[in-house]
């Protein structure tokens, strides 16, 4: 089972990737960095993506009412309802967030950059999927 680095060095390999990280949307700090980062900073990225994410999270329209741990359907228990991604689009980017489910407090998310020229946006939601079911922490 692959860790962080690994993780990251896999989404890469998709066509049009930029960059990736994966980020604690609690704290907003990167827990692995790979390839570019939007504005060259990679540690800005994570905070503002962490942000998106956090109010993503915390909605009371996009996640279930009552929140999604105290309604027992956030990423941690895999259940219906929960927030499993974002896209955000930009005129020459894709920008994805996919939560990553843990047995713990579920605060991680995988984030990619894919141009948008050359990434394929379809693939990377399911690889980016697939990463974040497979990713390990530790």
């Amino acid at each position: 089972m692959p860790g962080i680095d690994e993780s990251l060095l896999d989404v890469m390999r998709l066509p049009g990737a930029r960059g990736a990280l994966v980020a604690d949307w609690v704290s907003g700090l990167a827990l692995g960095v790979v390839g570019e980062a939007p504005g060259g900073d990679a540690e800005a990225a994570a905070a503002e993506t962490a942000e998106l994410a956090r109010l993503a999270m915390e909605s009371g329209t996009l996640a279930p009412a009552g929140g999604a741990a105290a309604a027992g359907t956030g990423p941690a228990s895999g259940g219906e309802g929960a927030v499993q991604d974002l896209i955000l689009t930009t005129a020459d980017a894709y920008h994805l967030l996919r939560f990553v489910v843990t047995g713990f407090d579920s605060t991680v998310f995988l984030y990619l950059w894919l141009d948008r020229a050359d990434g394929n946006l379809a693939l990377a939601r399911i690889r980016l999927a697939g990463t974040a079911d497979r990713l390990v922490l530790g």
